[in-house]
């Protein structure tokens, strides 16, 4: 029988075999070099794994869905360099489980909103968008503000992560409550912002 592209194309089981072997062959050879460059897999100087104010606020922002709208990814092309800031380096989220990249940007790149504004524009912006963007899309969030958050529940999330690979100390943990207390969920949040991307700081 005379080997063709014909041949494989009437035959979908064989097809379907050698698209899986292309795919994975292929695949293998782009990622797993990834997981031995140290630029991919090391932290960048100064970075630390999130403190537990600021590991609480990344829980209520997944939980609120903010990715759903909002990336955390500057790709190195000039319009984005330009208005964001330097372009995201793999070594900015080794410690983020799961990594909060996305592709939809309904709003801006928060990849390096920390420090732009001041905590009380976070605030308000939470509250009442429109206040401060009037084009604004956003709904508001004025139940954060009002919701204490729960110290201990902070003990499990960090030991999780802990058990992944980030190096918080056992100390830290048993520490980490004290940090939440009388704390609101809207100061969680607003701590998680603050710190997004402030490593990097020249454009490029």
């Amino acid at each position: 029988m005379k080997f063709s592209h014909e041949w494989i194309e009437k035959n979908p089981w064989l097809l379907i075999a050698l698209v899986t072997l292309v795919v994975s062959v292929g695949g293998a050879v782009e990622i797993v070099p990834l997981f031995f460059q140290k630029s991919t897999t090391e932290p960048v100087a100064g970075l630390k794994p999130y403190s537990p104010l600021r590991l609480a606020g990344r829980d209520i922002y997944t939980r609120e869905g903010c990715y759903n709208c909002h990336s955390q990814m500057i790709r190195p092309f000039r319009a984005e360099t330009e208005r964001y800031g330097h372009y995201s380096v793999a070594g900015e989220f080794v410690y983020d489980r799961p990594f909060q990249w996305g592709s939809k940007r309904t709003g801006p790149d928060l990849a390096r909103v920390g420090g732009r504004y001041n905590d009380e524009w976070h605030r308000i912006h939470l509250d009442r968008p429109r206040d401060l963007v009037p084009e604004s899309n956003m709904p508001g969030y004025p139940w954060l503000g009002k919701t204490k958050l729960v110290p201990n529940e902070i003990v499990p999330r960090m030991r999780a992560l802990q058990r992944l690979g980030v190096p918080y100390t056992d100390e830290e943990i048993k520490a980490a409550p004290a940090e939440l207390e009388g704390k609101t969920e809207q100061d969680a949040l607003v701590a998680y912002l603050q710190g997004l991307g402030t490593l990097i700081k020249a454009r490029r």
